[in-house]
């Protein structure tokens, strides 16, 4: 495909948006870097050099004819696990890869991907679905169960809620853990028959970081250390401060009882 100078910077501008959304949808660094890898060749890129860690994209694109792109991105979100998104992004760039699309459609299935978000509800029930299941599953009672799939849609609204915010993943998850503690503390103070420790064994696997952790010990398995060890020390300060929230909220509640 040959392409002249103003669309081999507007192939590239793609390029990077399609990277910035992998990264904000959960992909693993090695997974952008093949991805964007393979559409640049699909687009007539005789190089491509992708660096990727959790924070900057930094992209080359060479050409046949000699001549060399070089853009960065700074990522400035940290990125939630998507895979509504990410699948949609996976099937775009295998689409591409076998015959690549025009760059203004390419452009504008990149806006419709960024626009779109998994439907509320989807992740409404999930959320209540797999809070009550895990409270059950570690030992609770059924009335545990149905306290924690309550807290759960609590904790889906709280997210819906601070996540049109500013505030950062550690500071989020910091609140969320203190107001629902606070919250499942008093319920449970006054229900002696729910148990305040399984509600909230259910409730916290919504919010454990489990596959942005697992995919940052890949990352650094796989070669790609520096981003695994940034993305690693990024989940632990998340699950330090999940865990100091709940930690906060069950002495104040055992200091008023």
């Amino acid at each position: 495909m040959k392409l002249t100078r103003k669309q081999q910077s507007a192939l590239l501008d793609c390029m990077l948006e399609m990277g910035d959304l992998l990264l904000d949808s959960g992909a693993e660094v090695s997974r952008v870097e093949d991805t964007l890898t393979r559409m640049g060749k699909a687009y007539g890129a005789r190089r491509m050099d992708v660096f990727v860690i959790t924070s900057i994209i930094i992209m080359t694109m060479e050409f046949a004819e000699g001549e060399g792109m070089t853009e960065s991105r700074r990522i400035q979100t940290a990125g939630e696990t998507d895979f509504y998104r990410l699948e949609k992004l996976n099937a775009l760039s295998r689409r591409c890869s076998v015959t690549p699309l025009p760059l203004p459609d390419l452009r504008k299935e990149l806006d419709r991907v960024a626009a779109g978000q998994k439907p509320f509800s989807m992740r409404f029930w999930g959320s209540v679905l797999v809070g009550g299941s895990f409270a059950l599953f570690f030992g609770g009672t059924v009335w545990d169960g149905l306290a924690a799939a309550a807290f759960a849609a609590v904790i889906c609204l709280l997210q819906q809620w601070l996540g049109r915010t500013q505030i950062n993943t550690a500071a989020f998850n910091l609140l969320i853990s203190l107001a629902v503690g606070l919250c499942v503390g008093v319920v449970t103070g006054l229900i002696p028959a729910l148990h305040m420790d399984k509600i909230l064994i259910g409730d916290i696997m919504l919010l454990i970081p489990g596959l942005a952790m697992t995919n940052a010990v890949r990352n650094m398995l796989v070669g790609n250390t520096i981003s695994g060890a940034v993305r690693l020390a990024e989940t632990l300060i998340w699950a330090a401060a999940l865990a100091g929230g709940f930690m906060v909220a069950m002495l104040i509640v055992q200091a008023v009882h």
